[in-house]
């Protein structure tokens, strides 16, 4: 299995009542259930209020990297990387377990 981590950052000056962050966070919270070959799917603000703290997580698996690829191809994930780009900045962690 590959686990698939995000952290989001939120560009200076955006919050997370901003429709544009409302809109991405639902993006992303539509996908479970609906690309096939996500196995675990979660996500959440972070509570910390650590100074090198991100502000969002999506902590995902897969059965394997083509699992992983097809899902970061797939349209619906696409089309919320879009919205997120415009807010938002991230970093990525692909693991086996």
């Amino acid at each position: 299995m590959i686990r698939h981590l995000v952290l989001f950052k939120l560009n200076e000056g955006v919050e997370r009542d901003d429709p544009r962050v409302v809109k991405g966070v639902e993006a992303f919270r539509s996908l479970e259930g609906t690309i096939p070959g996500i196995r675990f799917w979660e996500l959440g603000w972070n509570v910390s209020d650590r100074p090198i703290a991100h502000d969002f997580a999506i902590n995902s698996a897969f059965d394997d990297a083509d699992a992983l690829r097809r899902y970061v191809e797939h349209p619906d994930h696409q089309a919320g990387v879009a919205l997120w780009r415009e807010f938002a900045t991230w970093v990525i962690a692909d693991y086996e377990f």
